[in-house]
């Protein structure tokens, strides 16, 4: 089979485009035929060395849509059938989805029943689910703002989308570290900008919602503004820091604000399903910004890190 291999890390040059081994079944593991995966920054960091713990050579893709091509669990996953398929240390402990066949464990592998195309779908595991379950833990019907803090990334865009399908009377505001980013900003949909300078935001504005894909650099400045009663959800790694120094929550966590967070480790199938319910039901627009091919893994990989625009990237092997 065709896949892309790195051998060691580096800039896009170390995607290697080769001829690999079509991996063989074994006792709960089932080979997937992959139709298409979304491009992520974690793959990015990983090819770039900044995942201590993956060894190369490796094929990278930490998510895939597809179809079973050999099964060791006939009645839940047949051959034929459409899946999905993310995290669970695919492409970092074992070979993942940048290849035309992948082998998963079984039980991270979940059915689905979508009309959805394969280059909508590939949009769909990573990004809109850890957009719906991070927005789900916000609890959107008891409010009337949220900031959506990493607006122009893709899972801020899924959040966006989402988010106005689930409360069309939400006030949605949307952050960009470039301050020359409004237009962007509400072309995408957002009620409003907020420039974010420097992990600071450039108002003095509360809001009873914020979803924070930035993380540790950004998390006590999200929760200092917070209406009473607000909620963040810590939800993303964009700022590069991974840890918050010193933190106290008694005197960081400001009186009857709250904090919680979503790690999309792997897929639930009654999340996904629902996910996919309110996709179709809403005639939610997830078609990706860019779909590239197999091939042309080195292009996306430039086209994500300059985001070139806003939202999902996708390859359709």
């Amino acid at each position: 089979m065709k896949a892309v291999v790195v051998y060691e890390p580096g800039d896009t040059s170390v995607l290697k485009y080769v001829d690999v081994p079509t991996p063989h079944i074994k006792p709960g593991w089932s080979l997937i035929k992959v139709k298409g995966f979304g491009i992520t920054h974690s793959e990015i960091f990983t090819r770039q060395g900044k995942s201590p713990s993956v060894k190369f050579p490796r094929i990278l893709g930490i998510e895939c849509v597809g179809i079973i091509s050999e099964t060791t669990d006939p009645e839940r996953l047949p051959v034929g059938q459409k899946v999905v398929s993310m995290n669970g240390e695919m492409g970092r402990d074992f070979d993942g989805s940048y290849a035309e066949y992948v082998l998963l464990p079984n039980k991270q592998i979940e059915p689905v029943n979508t009309n959805l195309s394969w280059a909508d779908l590939a949009a769909v595991p990573e990004t809109y689910n850890t957009a719906y379950r991070g927005l789900l833990q916000l609890k959107l019907s008891n409010c009337s703002s949220l900031l959506v803090r990493g607006g122009t990334s893709g899972v801020g865009i899924a959040a966006l989308k989402l988010a106005r399908a689930m409360e069309p009377s939400l006030q949605i505001y949307g952050t960009s570290r470039n301050e020359n980013s409004r237009e962007k900003v509400l072309n995408l949909g957002f009620d409003d900008f907020v420039h974010d300078k420097e992990n600071k935001l450039q108002t003095k504005d509360k809001f009873d919602r914020i979803f924070d894909l930035i993380g540790a650099a950004t998390t006590i400045n999200s929760l200092n503004h917070l209406t009473e009663g607000g909620i963040v959800s810590v939800t993303g790694d964009m700022g590069g820091i991974w840890e918050l120094n010193n933190f106290d929550p008694v005197t960081a966590i400001p009186n009857d604000r709250y904090m919680t967070s979503f790690a999309s480790y792997r897929l639930y199938s009654k999340y996904l399903n629902s996910l996919f319910k309110l996709i179709e039901e809403k005639h939610i627009d997830v078609h990706p910004v860019k779909v590239f091919r197999l091939s042309e893994i080195a292009k996306a990989h430039q086209f994500l890190e300059q985001q070139k625009a806003p939202g999902k990237v996708v390859v359709l092997p």
